[in-house]
């Protein structure tokens, strides 16, 4: 399963120039954990950094401009850091198998004449075989939508860079008068300039690497979790995966009933066993043939149905049927999952989730933002990130295994969370 080693983004809100993780060319840098965390106080900037996963991810589903005014984002004048120069920019460092070479994927979206974004440079590089040193060699360059792409099988030969430095540097549309196509690359001139050009390419056959990665950030799960949404009773219909606001529980439930029956009783008895105060968890059907979800409670002899839960216990039961997923998501995204929870509960889900991240074969990338210490107390210094605010306004972050001094307190047996909240893990 591909997995992010390091992220970097530039000029997306109060993060004007951030990391986390390991680059291409900052490889002294340790690669980012199954399970991450970013803590911080209120304002620093951890929902920006949330919606930025959120942003890439909208941009190749429905191009940079649509993008930019999702989710109340406002526009693009909204997103760019203030008083900054320079597009908004993204960087992605991952693998698409743990024992695979890394592959780069980079992005950089700036506005027009008209105020209107659009994509303006696009970059997907990789170190040949064997290539331990030097700067990766390109795959696809895009500038302003026109470039040069490499196709071909997996382990085909890749094109210099500096052939595509090239590209950077002089007027496109006079390179590309220049350049002549081979049996390993093509030129491309994408009709809109708005969406990426992995959108496009990678739905083509011949770009099997550029697929792979579009794939992967498809795949991606970001949970907007909405309790009420959860409580809706949807047409009857089964779907494979939960969607961001939850409200096709019923319709998932109503897959796994159909396609994996007697795994799902006992997934659902593994769920009941973990929320305090349910008893069992099963299933009732509606005329119409929708599937309900009854929650026994202890101590009372009727079930109560999935529209009179609380919104905790909603939340929890969604986030572990989420992990329960048959073909989870590759990259998990929740923002604050502590809403709405027992603060009792909230060093289990953390176990949970670092339990699933870590399983190579069927688990998933996870990345969370928190501003909970019960929940820090599950986690080690090398999966936790303190996000904090400059001088000038702008966000910095840093790992808490980095500070000698916290490793060792919390070897000695002092809980991180509990550090945090003795200011231990401020920058200093």
């Amino acid at each position: 399963m591909a997995i992010i080693e390091g992220f970097r983004i530039k000029n997306f809100r109060a993060l004007k120039d951030l990391f986390l993780g390991k680059l291409w060319n900052e490889q002294h840098a340790q690669p980012l954990t199954p399970m991450t965390a970013v803590i911080g106080k209120n304002g620093v900037g951890k929902s920006s950094l949330f919606d930025a996963f959120g942003f890439l991810s909208d941009c190749l589903k429905v191009g940079a401009e649509e993008a930019c005014d999702l989710r109340g984002r406002g526009g693009y004048e909204k997103l760019h850091s203030m008083n900054t120069e320079g597009p908004i920019e993204f960087e992605i460092y991952y693998r698409e198998e743990r024992d695979y070479r890394p592959i780069t994927y980079e992005l950089a979206i700036n506005s027009d004449d008209s105020l209107r974004p659009y994509v303006q440079r696009e970059r997907l590089r990789q170190r040949r075989k064997g290539q331990g040193t030097g700067r990766p060699f390109s795959f696809l360059v895009l500038n302003d939508g026109k470039g040069v792409v490499w196709k071909g099988e997996k382990e085909g030969k890749v094109i210099d860079e500096n052939e595509f430095d090239l590209l950077s540097l002089m007027d496109s549309v006079k390179m590309l008068e220049n350049t002549e196509e081979s049996a390993n690359t093509e030129v491309v001139e994408l009709s809109d300039k708005r969406k990426l050009g992995i959108a496009t390419l990678g739905a083509l056959k011949q770009h099997p690497r550029i697929s792979a990665f579009r794939q992967f950030i498809e795949g991606w799960y970001l949970s907007y979790f909405a309790p009420d949404a959860a409580r809706s009773l949807p047409l009857a219909g089964p779907q494979k995966h939960l969607n961001s606001r939850g409200d096709n529980l019923g319709n998932v439930v109503q897959f796994m009933e159909r396609e994996h029956k007697d795994k799902f009783k006992k997934i659902l008895e593994r769920i009941a066993n973990k929320i305090p105060g349910i008893d069992k968890i099963d299933t009732d059907k509606t005329p119409d043939g929708r599937l309900l979800l009854r929650f026994n409670d202890k101590g009372y002899h009727d079930p109560f149905y999935v529209q009179q839960m609380s919104d905790g216990t909603l939340k929890i039961f969604a986030y572990l049927l989420m992990l329960e997923d048959p073909t989870p998501p590759p990259f998990l995204c929740i923002e604050e999952p502590e809403n709405g929870l027992y603060h009792k509960l909230l060093e289990a889900l953390a176990y949970e989730f670092r339990e699933h991240a870590k399983n190579k074969r069927s688990g998933s990338q996870i990345f969370v933002t928190t501003h909970q210490p019960y929940f820090v107390d599950a986690l080690d210094p090398s999966e936790v990130w303190i996000l904090e605010k400059g001088n000038d306004g702008f966000s910095t972050i840093h790992r808490a295994s980095d500070n000698e001094l916290i490793t060792n307190m919390v070897r000695e047996g002092l809980p991180l969370g509990g550090l945090w909240y003795s200011d231990y893990l401020d920058a200093r």
